[in-house]
């Protein structure tokens, strides 16, 4: 499958957006090879989480793929040993095998492939792929958001269209994404001061993104400084072309390919229209709950 329609086929980002897109279908379908069979489910004491067969095989075919297209460019991938030569780099990428591997081992299907590009810092290019239901999105600085679905009668079996945020601006009527896991009585004391009043739970951060920008949800909050960098760098700029916002919980920018690979100021994600104000009522949680913002 190739990346289609002139609103992405021209562009600065065009080999970029047609490498990744390739290679998160093809990890997509290594994944899905081990989907539902048996795992061999290690612990990652590093940062505390689980990994599988299928995630290492999955990070192997992305990793040697973009090295082989971008031989200039760093890269930050899970499962791959971290050095500090992509920090030396203008660009890396960003590479998250399967995020949501807990929804994976589970079989819920919350699970995607997410590869993201960031520049000088900034994420500008993204694409996520969920295996289990063939939803694509994508996005390049200054090209918009986009998904194409499985549509047989379509041409080429797809069907692609651009993705646009919700206005919801009433944070009582907005509907929150949130973790299967990661939930505590400080999330509790968040959505009680929002008066939010739906959520739909998720495991990864890239499908909690993909409800915002379908418009199934409208605001994301994690309040837990352990998501990484290949977390959010993709769904980021996925997010932004769709019109909506993701900053750390102080409303502060996110920012990439840095030696330190933690989000440790948590993320927030909207559809932009409250943002400012939801991030004004955090700063007083926060305050209460006797946390500061750690400097970059």
């Amino acid at each position: 499958m190739t990346v289609s329609g002139q609103e992405l086929t021209r562009g600065v980002y065009e080999e970029e957006l047609r490498v990744a897109v390739g290679l998160a279908r093809k990890a997509g379908a290594a994944v899905l090879g081990f989907y539902g069979g048996p795992l061999h489910v290690e612990h990652k004491a590093e940062f505390d989480e689980p990994v599988t067969q299928a995630d290492r095989t999955a990070n192997e075919l992305i990793v040697r793929g973009l090295r082989e297209a971008f031989p200039g460019d760093g890269v930050l991938a899970e499962e791959s040993v971290d050095t500090a030569r992509r920090l030396s780099r203008e660009r890396a990428w960003m590479v998250d095998p399967i995020d949501g591997t807990k929804g994976f081992i589970a079989g819920s299907g919350d699970f995607a492939v997410q590869i993201g590009l960031a520049v000088e810092g900034h994420s500008v290019l993204g694409v996520l792929y969920a295996p289990s239901t063939g939803v694509l999105y994508w996005a390049a600085l200054g090209h918009g958001a986009w998904v194409s679905r499985p549509f047989p009668e379509a041409a080429g079996g797809a069907r692609t269209e651009p993705l646009r945020v919700s206005e919801e601006s009433e944070t009582s009527r907005m509907r929150l994404a949130e973790s299967r896991s990661h939930r505590g009585p400080r999330m509790d004391a968040v959505v009680r001061a929002l008066g939010i009043r739906e959520e739909i739970k998720r495991h990864s951060v890239g499908i909690k993104v993909g409800l915002i920008v379908e418009r199934q949800c409208d605001l994301y909050i994690h309040l837990s400084g352990k998501t990484k960098q290949w977390d959010t760098c993709a769904p980021e700029v996925v997010l932004r072309e769709a019109g909506g916002r993701m900053t750390d919980l102080w409303g502060e920018p996110l920012r990439y390919n840095t030696p330190d690979v933690m989000n440790r100021n948590g993320i927030m994600a909207s559809n932009g229209a409250a943002h400012d104000a939801v991030v004004g009522r955090m700063k007083k949680l926060l305050a209460e709950f006797g946390r500061t913002r750690v400097r970059d």
